[in-house]
């Protein structure tokens, strides 16, 4: 339903010379409304890639958080070994009964910490091939924005070759569809 009474008369206007360029078996007509529903099926598949790609730029960094954190947790695991190493060896250091208990616990620590860092190393890497993803993927859904804006734009201008009946809106369009794909291809390149 319109909100107007000039867009009620502007519809069916638009309608009824629709109606009358079917009956006169119009080319343009025909032509436009054919790229107006190949542009709509390329629009949707581009807006749903887009989606997509959003979607995927979510989980990536979200996954590199993850590994971020474990390495965090990593290393305040190696950290704490570390403090534990120093205070047996100052313990050992100090001499006393115990000074072979505590030097062997020390060096048990310290044997400890190099698996400990290389873990948390590996965290680090993963968190950096999560965080390349997601940039990828944004790069990605940028480009892809812009190509569904420039395919929903020339069926816009597309349209307007039907109620103008005139062939340069529907040339604009071929335009604007061409780097709308244009852009659609380098979201991937």
């Amino acid at each position: 339903m319109a909100d107007s009474p000039f867009e009620e008369v502007e519809a069916r206007e638009g309608a009824e010379r629709a109606a009358e360029a079917i009956e006169r078996k119009d080319p343009l007509l025909q032509q436009v409304t054919l790229t107006i529903a190949v542009l709509a099926v390329a629009a949707a598949v581009c807006g749903s890639l887009e989606t997509t790609e959003g979607d995927r730029t979510i989980v990536a960094k979200n996954d590199a958080v993850l590994e971020q954190n474990h390495a965090s947790d990593t290393w305040a695991f190696y950290q704490a070994k570390s403090l534990k190493k120093n205070l047996y060896t100052i313990a050992a250091d100090a001499g006393g009964a115990r000074a072979a208990s505590y030097a062997k616990t020390a060096a048990q620590n310290a044997a400890e910490q190099g698996p400990i860092a290389v873990k948390a190393r590996s965290m680090e890497a993963a968190r950096d091939r999560w965080s390349a993803d997601a940039e990828r993927h944004e790069r990605r859904h940028g480009r892809l924005t812009i190509a569904s804006t420039l395919l929903h734009m020339a069926i816009a201008i597309a349209t307007l070759a039907i109620i103008l009946h005139r062939r340069w809106p529907w040339a604009t369009a071929l335009a604007l569809t061409a780097a709308g794909l244009g852009a659609g291809v380098w979201a991937y390149l």
